[in-house]
């Protein structure tokens, strides 16, 4: 009985200081009470930390969108986290691809251009996909981790004691206002006229009355004056405490900007990472298709013996690939010239080729060799010298020089 007793008198106190707060954020908004301001420093880190929230939602929304463009596996991944499971994992873009490639090119024949170049094409697309793979655990577990421990963790934190001091402003207004109206009413009661009537007992029994009633008025005044001195002191000493618990929280917005700072830098090396895979997986490719003998012939009956250069260079540009700036694709006529002469001509190699087998020959970006034609060879390729050595080198890897 006295457990529920209790549970009754706060439940009224709650609904009280409840209805107390409400009022007075009524008359604030209605321009009818004063209202606490926060200094300067307070409310510039709370306007930063809201926009640390902001922004943070949003590069981590975009992240994940950016990571797994499909939104129905991003909702799957999600109710899986939520429900503390993991996620089946699955077969992702290139990886499909890739097999697809891989189960084409075995049906066409290893043995035909098309479909060897198609099973190298779906390996180097698998191992584009494991890449892939790698980037989306890397950056989930160094980026997006832990903004979503500072949106679901540290923020909830300053967002509660933010609540809470907002409440203890309330209250502190909330004391000001009734000290304010308890002094009012004091004021009030002791400018009553308190002099004895003269006259007959009557008049003089109802004076006395009247002067023992505005006693124990002035009397009640007084004492809900001194409560609310109390009351305030109180309310201000706990919006006080709350302010500087809620600074404190509040200031450590400048670490978590420190982390995120170290938390980018891991997701800008794990880009680097993956793009340099892929690219490196794409110019090895791109050699692997260069290199099929002139003879070795598609199904469309097409010479498939032209190495491509790369058009990887110059996207990466002359940070990532300096050997290739200032690339000049050999002129038709110069190589018509040179194939009907039987002269030879010095060129100048564009960037690094790999021989495939021994009839070819290596280069290396920059250097001078000799070429001349000879007659049968395929017209997409010369005879390469470079002191005893010769060997077939492809046209697109050169420049003639005058």
């Amino acid at each position: 009985m006295n457990i529920m007793d209790f549970n009754v008198k706060k439940l009224a106190a709650d609904a009280g200081t409840f209805l107390s707060r409400a009022v007075q954020f009524t008359e604030e908004k209605l321009g009818q009470a004063e209202k606490t301001e926060l200094d300067a420093h307070l409310e510039n880190l709370l306007s930063k930390a809201e926009c640390t929230k902001i922004w943070t939602e949003k590069i981590m929304k975009q992240t994940e969108v950016l990571l797994q463009p499909n939104p129905n596996a991003r909702i799957e991944e999600f109710v899986y986290e939520k429900l503390d499971r993991k996620a089946p994992s699955r077969v992702n873009n290139p990886e499909l691809l890739g097999q697809y490639m891989i189960d084409a090119g075995t049906e066409f024949g290893p043995g035909t251009a098309y479909g060897n170049a198609l099973i190298k094409c779906g390996e180097t697309q698998k191992r584009i996909g494991t890449a892939d793979r790698e980037l989306i655990q890397t950056s989930a577990l160094n980026f997006l981790t832990p903004l979503r421990n500072f949106i679901e963790g540290d923020y909830k934190t300053i967002a509660k004691e933010r609540k809470l001091l907002q409440n203890k402003r309330l209250d502190l207004d909330a004391a000001k206002t009734r000290l304010k109206k308890a002094k009012a009413a004091e004021t009030r009661s002791s400018q009553l006229n308190s002099a004895r009537l003269e006259g007959d007992n009557i008049m003089v029994n109802f004076s006395y009355m009247l002067n023992f009633l505005h006693v124990k008025w002035l009397k009640i005044w007084a004492e809900e004056v001194t409560k609310s001195e109390q009351e305030l002191r109180i309310t201000q000493s706990e919006f006080d405490r709350q302010a500087e618990i809620t600074r404190l929280l509040l200031e450590g917005i400048s670490s978590t900007h420190a982390h995120h700072l170290r938390c980018l830098n891991d997701f800008v090396e794990a880009q680097m990472t993956y793009y340099a895979q892929c690219y490196q997986y794409m110019l090895d490719l791109q050699k692997q298709l260069g290199s099929f003998p002139s003879n070795y012939l598609s199904n469309n009956n097409q010479t498939s013996g032209t190495p491509l250069p790369s058009t990887l260079s110059n996207v990466v540009g002359s940070s990532a690939m300096a050997s290739t700036s200032g690339l000049v694709i050999t002129s038709a006529s110069s190589v018509s010239d040179l194939k009907e002469s039987s002269g030879s001509r010095k060129a100048r190699v564009l960037y690094d080729y790999d021989a495939a087998n021994s009839t070819e020959l290596s280069l290396l970006a920059d250097e001078v060799i000799t070429v001349f034609s000879v007659i049968g060879m395929d017209s997409d390729w010369l005879m390469g010298e470079r002191g005893n050595q010769k060997g077939r080198v492809p046209i697109t890897y050169l420049e003639l020089l005058n």
